[in-house]
């Protein structure tokens, strides 16, 4: 099989790089238990959130990278930045993960919740990992859009804290391309109704697992805290749906997934990098020798 040419279904800019921003965040620091808003309702969002992400990043790595031999020499190019930039993300997580612990949490039921979702994808085709790692790229994208876009989101956050998720967002629509063009190399052979139809039933299926087990990651840390019952409930769904109500913000940019030419870059939001990149104060270097290894 050719190397796929993504010349006319790819709108991925031309001049887009994919940077690898190699930074740490908060390591000397003693993150508060409540570090968002002093509230356990917000804080319980995005530590259940942050929980998913140094298992499910493994997963969109190996879920394409599967498929570099498809990919033009601009398109693997790309997968290796973002396979840097990811396993960076894993890191940084990793180390909130632990501050977390240390505030107090269990994060093993939540992590154990990824794992088995995991091991029930093993043996499929594929393509279908691939289809999955996409629809979760997606909702990695749109969230960090509307965090940028958004700053009430982060509002009276522990300052280290806040600044993890702004640099996670930063990197996550700067290569939320990258999976979807790994689709269309890896199915360049397919029909346009063909490619619709299976990556609709995984964004289906994705967004079912994801609200159900984020929302029960939530309640978890809640129960932890004390808080349970119709209490724990209603706080967890107001902060996810109503007020910040981040996942409601997000409806319209998930609908958008299933308009016959989408393509996440249909909406070029860089001047939202731009604008961090300006505002905080990093120094952007090429990543250490042992994660240029990983990628």
């Amino acid at each position: 099989m050719g190397v796929a040419s993504l010349e006319r279904v790819s709108v991925t800019p031309t001049d887009l790089t994919i940077t690898p921003r190699d930074r740490r965040f908060g390591r000397a620091d003693k993150t508060p238990r409540w570090w968002l808003n002093n509230s356990p309702y917000e804080t319980a969002l995005y530590n259940a959130l942050s929980a998913t992400f140094p298992k499910g990043e493994t997963y969109f790595i190996e879920s394409i990278r599967a498929f570099l031999h498809a990919a033009d020499d601009k398109l693997a190019g790309e997968i290796r930045a973002f396979t840097t930039q990811e396993v960076i993300h894993s890191r940084e997580h990793v180390a909130f993960n632990r501050r977390a612990v240390d505030a107090g949490y269990d994060l093993a039921p939540l992590e154990q919740t990824v794992q088995e979702s995991l091991d029930l994808l093993k043996g499929r085709p594929p393509i279908l990992d691939l289809a999955a790692t996409m629809a979760l790229e997606h909702f990695t994208a749109i969230i960090a859009h509307e965090l940028l876009a958004n700053p009430r989101h982060l509002a009276n956050a522990d300052q280290a804290t806040a600044d993890l998720w702004r640099w996670h967002a930063v990197e996550e629509i700067e290569h939320k391309g990258v999976a979807y063009d790994t689709w269309l190399a890896a199915t360049k052979d397919w029909t346009r109704f063909k490619r619709w139809k299976v990556k609709s039933i995984l964004m289906l299926l994705v967004t079912r697992n994801f609200v159900q087990h984020r929302t029960q990651g939530v309640l978890e840390l809640l129960r932890q805290d004390g808080i349970t019952g119709l209490r724990a409930l209603a706080g967890a769904l107001w902060v996810m749906w109503g007020k910040p109500g981040i996942f409601r913000k997000v409806g319209a940019a998930w609908l958008s997934y299933f308009l016959p030419r989408f393509h996440p870059w249909n909406k070029d939001d860089r001047k939202l990098i731009a604008g961090w990149d300006a505002t905080y104060d990093y120094r952007q270097e090429p990543p250490a020798r042992k994660v240029r290894r990983a990628a």
